[in-house]
């Protein structure tokens, strides 16, 4: 059965889509040439990055992506800072494959960076691994899987296995990507995931399902856990993120509404800071939505690195 034909997608013209994806590509390559001159990574006396950037959900929205890499070449903590990629860089926007590019050369120029998978992308790797039944792939193509197709050029018009084999030769380095994407990392005070984590267990011991799937039990969760966990998958309201006493939500809708934010966490100088781009490509320092259910927040014991300039 020809799924994409039965959800109604037809083969773009050949030549403008892969020109399309060819010139998101290319830009993006330019974009993120501002990061080459500083690739070196402060390490802590255990070899973990002292400084880290984290950025959620770029699904398929590649200039994003870009814009707001080039925009923290010019902030301090983050020139020497790990990059950490919180999941669902596919689907739904226009260049899926410009941000896994970008999520590839990122993890070969700036060491000690990685990629923790997101739903989305789970969805694209069994895809590729030819492990999704036809209800499943219906879904994941209803839910922006078939814009990732088309990112690689390819029409969206062949039977899946044609389709994923030709995907696989496009860009073999994605397939290799998504396979070592993590589901959970912990570093110091701070643990990195896609979507949250059970509250009721251990972070070190999660299932790596709730890692990529989870939602209210996460979000619901009042109280201090072990670590303060930084993590996408749940837009946020206002284009902000938002910080509890227990984690950092950092999704900010960049398919939806056009922002892409990132958060810079310094463990040397114990500050966090955030840092958005809009469709505008407008790159600015902004700050998140506090939410105090009585336990404080975050930001109360990782402050800001330094006052915000008033706005008029």
């Amino acid at each position: 059965m020809d799924l994409l034909r039965r959800l109604g997608f037809r083969r773009k013209p050949a030549d403008g889509t892969r020109v399309f994806a060819d010139r998101l590509v290319s830009m993006t390559d330019d974009l993120i040439d501002a990061l080459r001159p500083d690739r070196s990574v402060a390490l802590d006396e255990t070899g973990l990055p002292l400084r880290i950037v984290a950025i959620a959900d770029t699904h398929g929205e590649s200039r994003l992506f870009a814009r707001l890499l080039q925009g923290l070449h010019g902030v301090d903590a983050a020139r020497d800072a790990a990059i950490y990629l919180l999941g669902d860089l596919v689907d739904r926007g226009p260049d899926s494959r410009g941000c896994l590019d970008i999520a590839s050369r990122i993890l070969r120029e700036r060491p000690a960076s990685r990629v923790f998978l997101g739903n989305h992308d789970e969805w694209f790797l069994r895809f590729l691994k030819e492990d999704l039944s036809e209800d499943e792939a219906l879904n994941w193509l209803s839910q922006g899987g078939s814009e990732t197709i088309e990112s690689y050029g390819l029409a969206a018009d062949g039977d899946l296995s044609g389709v994923k084999d030709a995907v696989i030769e496009a860009a073999p380095d994605h397939l290799a990507l998504l396979n070592e994407a993590e589901a959970i990392g912990l570093v110091g005070d701070f643990a990195f995931v896609h979507a949250g984590v059970d509250p009721a267990k251990p972070l070190d011991a999660q299932d790596p399902h709730d890692c990529v799937w989870i939602r209210a039990p996460f979000m619901r969760h009042e109280g201090p856990l072990s670590h303060v966990v930084v993590h996408g998958h749940t837009p946020q309201k206002g284009r902000r993120p938002t910080v509890t006493e227990n984690r950092i939500s950092i999704d900010t809708g960049a398919c939806f509404v056009g922002t892409m934010t990132a958060v810079v966490i310094d463990r040397a100088a114990g500050s966090i800071d955030f840092y958005a781009v809009d469709r505008g490509g407008t790159f600015s320092e902004i700050a998140a939505h506090r939410l105090d259910r009585g336990f404080g927040t975050v930001l109360d014991r990782f402050g800001p690195s330094r006052p915000m300039a008033a706005k008029g």
